[in-house]
């Protein structure tokens, strides 16, 4: 259950997802935060959607068990694999890193824009749905 008082969790696989935890912690420096690198199953990039949603899942049980009141889902593979579940499974909210394709579209000159992104990543539902939506389908 989520309360007002607990610390914001953060996962991702490894340690990228620290610059989103570090941003956060400057932005609000009173609250108290939880970061979770999960580096023994790292990378999830080249892992299954099933096998990236039960990970997530395990970050995100162990990250309430410690009384987290959001999660920050800070890993672009997690986000476009797992968030949609998440958010259904759980009460308390959840932030993603969203894929960075509307941004791109809307400042692009050429109308083309160069990706870096994990096999995990680019084969998500949730990927090729912002695409369509933003970037005309490619």
């Amino acid at each position: 259950m989520s309360n007002s008082f607990g610390p914001i969790g953060f996962f991702d696989s490894g340690v990228g997802g620290t610059s989103v935890w570090s941003a956060v912690n400057n932005l609000l420096p009173n609250e108290s935060t939880i970061y979770v690198a999960d580096s023994a199953n790292a990378p999830y990039g080249e892992r299954s959607a099933e096998t990236i949603l039960a990970l997530s899942i395990k970050n995100t049980d162990f990250l309430i068990s410690k009384g987290c009141k959001l999660i920050v889902v800070a890993c672009n593979t997690a986000t476009t694999n797992a968030i949609a579940v998440l958010r259904e499974k759980y009460i308390i909210p959840f932030i993603g890193i969203e894929p960075a394709i509307k941004p791109a579209a809307l400042q692009t000159l050429t109308g083309k824009v160069g990706l870096l992104a994990t096999k995990g990543t680019l084969g998500s539902a949730l990927f090729h749905k912002t695409v369509l939506e933003n970037a005309g389908g490619g």
